[in-house]
């Protein structure tokens, strides 16, 4: 399967767009996996890097524009709420400051996710270099008035005619992008007709259109699953296996280290935690204890309720009766 996302989808993720960034990090676990090749025309890399930093300007500007600017009546000031709400606007206009500051610093440094994300997915495309003959391709489509190609640019013309010449006779191509000039001007959710035909005359093959990658997961790859999620569910097994108390400082170390998981997960941390000895006679240990706070709270509607109860009691004990205290270590 052949894949191309156009520049504009890119560089959305440093803008605003519905689409999470763990849609481009799917894209590479499933390039990495050969389930897809990305085709990665010269033309969009340069047109990536050309754009990135008017693209994230404009994004911290908006961002710095984004003040709460609250005024306050003066039959206010007498209310119990007023002084919360004047130290909430602080807060918020000090933590706003410190997000345009750190993100400044961060897309200098090209240290974004987006950075290090996409970084990631150009190492695993399939790059096809710009010739004379793509420019000299681009230049006679555009002289005759095809599509695409906008305001005398060449850029889509020469990712267009790069496609052609590039992608094997007879291999569908999936085309990501939200560029009016690849689309319908009577349906935008359809692609062009003219380029279509075009692909269909010259490749033998069909052409599939998306307007987000989110859309195409959806319907080729709904089951995929990040890397991360897997290395996740394995850490996970490790934990409930857990033989000793060494092992489950290591495996709560590296689960520690990621900030984000799935409800179904959450639940299975919280089950390995009190079913397994070798994990909640340590409980108390600052590690697994900081581990365990962090990952229930605000997640208390999440975790089944008995199992949630059960946890609760191991934190709020020092020496439980029912748990004399452990040796140092023991095999499980």
């Amino acid at each position: 399967m052949f894949v191309f996302i156009d520049t504009n989808v890119l560089l959305s993720f440093y803008h605003f767009t519905s689409d999470d960034l763990d849609e481009l990090q799917k894209l590479t676990d499933a390039i990495k996996a050969g389930a897809i090749t990305f085709a990665l025309p010269e033309q969009v890399k340069q047109e990536f890097w050309r754009n990135r930093e008017s693209k994230i300007a404009d994004a911290l500007t908006r961002l710095r524009e984004q003040r709460l600017n609250l005024q306050f009546p003066q039959i206010c000031k007498d209310s119990a709420l007023y002084p919360a709400l004047r130290t909430a606007q602080k807060d918020y206009e000090r933590n706003h400051g410190l997000l345009v500051a750190e993100l400044t610093n961060a897309a200098h440094a090209r240290q974004l996710k987006a950075d290090q994300v996409i970084n990631e997915l150009f190492g695993v495309g399939t790059n096809y270099p710009i010739d004379n003959m793509l420019i000299a391709n681009a230049q006679i489509r555009m002289s005759l008035g095809n599509p695409p190609g906008k305001n005398g640019s060449l850029g889509d013309a020469v990712n267009w005619e790069t496609l052609l010449i590039m992608i094997p006779d007879g291999e569908d191509l999936f085309i990501i992008s939200d560029d009016k000039d690849f689309r319908s001007a009577i349906d935008d959710t359809q692609f062009s007709q003219f380029l279509t035909d075009e692909w269909s005359q010259k490749k033998k093959s069909a052409l599939h259109y998306y307007n987000k990658l989110s859309t195409f997961f959806a319907e080729y790859y709904p089951n995929i699953r990040l890397a991360t999620e897997k290395e996740i569910d394995r850490l996970i097994e490790q934990l409930a296996a857990s033989g000793s108390f060494a092992t489950t400082h290591t495996v709560i170390a590296k689960l520690a280290s990621y900030t984000e998981f799935t409800n179904d997960q959450i639940n299975q941390i919280v089950s390995a935690i009190i079913s397994n000895r070798q994990v909640y006679w340590i409980i108390e240990d600052s590690d697994v204890n900081e581990f365990t706070k962090r990952l229930i709270t605000g997640n208390e509607g999440v975790v089944v309720e008995a199992n949630l109860n059960r946890l609760k009691e191991f934190l709020s004990k020092q020496q439980d009766a029912d748990l004399p205290s452990p040796p140092d270590d023991f095999p499980f």
